[in-house]
């Protein structure tokens, strides 16, 4: 487990270095050295809080105070670098605030993270998490959770997609997207079976009716396009930013890989074309479905792709205060990033970091949405439970 403080600056991160998109569990319990560990980690991080009592008014709730923002994969992956962004940029509009340091920690697919936030951190306002990932592991392993996740004080989501692409070369040869309908010895890589990026990669691929191969496990997005470019898979899906950022420029400027269909958003009633997606050179899978199959999408496995777009892309990042935070405190920080999103600075620097403007929901409703999107029926539950473990019989 990764838990390397550092003060924020605002050097470009690279995103060749990435992270795995979904969450294992951890063992449920922790050996009482690793417990040890973070309760200390925890002291150091609530040494800011020790500099002026709390205010009781959300206007002046930071005055002199030290945010620290904890962000659950490790540093140089698409949620360190978005979380970096969110960090630097939100503390300008907490009135009085004396700095904001990141924490990373990884492991378990970001279940490290996201447990300290709720079991360890200090509860008064000065740690808050940045996450991917938490709001599909409550649903997929809720019953091995040692917290109940909607007991954490939700601030605000951002939506996000997925990329999906494949090598050229693969048999018979992909020059067009549609060409994937006619791919012989495809093997698609994944990080872990239970994460959302694997489901989807498997729910996708299963609609269309394609013979493949799946293997999982790579440690991280970095891992997983080497073994592309070595071709040992010859599929695999991630995120714009890292998509835009490394794979566009490589691998399909030089015609060794080719876009294949992005991730739409989905709100429960309708598709809508996510932020990050207005500039990609390919269809939502939806319409590419319906352009290869000569037909709309249907039946189970097109029910769980919606659950899987509805909680994980449309929260695929989450900020949240752990359970029992001030009200002051959860009131600052919303105004905090509402300002944010009109900042002209923000918005610069936003553009040049990661090429798109993360779009954070953050009303005073949040708290009800989460819990709405993450209301899924027990039926639903028990087919994505068995979903994953044929994943892993594979």
């Amino acid at each position: 487990m990764s838990s390397n403080a550092r003060t924020i600056g605002s050097p470009k991160a690279s995103y060749l270095m990435s992270e795995r998109s979904g969450l294992n569990m951890l063992p449920i319990i922790w050996e009482k050295r690793m417990l040890s560990h973070l309760k200390t980690l925890a002291i150091g991080l609530g040494l800011g809080a020790l500099v002026a009592s709390a205010p009781t008014h959300a206007a002046d709730f930071y005055q002199g105070k030290r945010l620290t923002v904890l962000i659950n994969f490790a540093a140089g992956g698409p949620t360190d670098i978005e979380g970096r962004l969110f960090a630097r940029n939100v503390v300008k509009h907490l009135p009085g605030a004396s700095g904001v340091v990141i924490q990373n920690m990884d492991g378990g697919g970001g279940a490290n993270g996201t447990n300290f936030l709720g079991e360890v951190a200090p509860k008064d306002g000065t740690v808050i998490g940045y996450l991917t990932g938490a709001a599909w592991r409550y649903v997929t392993i809720k019953e091995r959770s040692r917290i109940d996740f909607l007991s954490y004080n939700m601030i605000a989501y951002q939506p996000g997609t997925t990329v999906y692409y494949a090598r050229s070369d693969v048999q018979p040869g992909l020059k067009v997207a549609s060409d994937i309908m006619k791919a012989q010895n495809l093997v698609v890589g994944g990080l872990t079976a239970d994460s959302s990026k694997d489901l989807l990669e498997r729910l996708t691929l299963d609609l269309l009716g394609l013979n493949y191969k799946y293997v999982t496990g790579y440690t991280s997005n970095a891992n997983a396009r080497l073994a592309l470019q070595r071709n040992e898979i010859n599929m695999f899906a991630e995120s714009p930013p890292g998509y835009i950022s490394v794979i566009a420029p490589g691998l399909v400027a030089k015609g060794e890989a080719v876009p294949l269909y992005y991730d739409p958003g989905w709100n429960g009633v309708r598709f809508s074309q996510p932020t990050q997606a207005k500039d990609l050179n390919m269809k939502p899978f939806q319409e590419f479905y319906r352009e290869v199959k000569g037909k709309d999408p249907e039946g189970q496995l097109w029910t769980t792709y919606k659950h899987a777009l509805a909680i994980n892309a449309a929260m695929q990042r989450l900020v949240a205060f752990p359970p029992g935070t001030p009200k002051p405190a959860i009131e600052a920080m919303r105004q905090a990033i509402r300002k944010m999103a009109t900042d002209p600075d923000y918005i610069a620097d936003a553009t040049k970091t990661v090429g798109f403007i993360p779009d954070y929901e953050a009303n005073d409703n949040v708290q009800k949405e989460v819990e709405n999107a993450l209301s899924i029926s027990q039926e639903d539950k028990d087919f994505i439970a068995d979903y994953i473990a044929r994943g892993q019989k594979r």
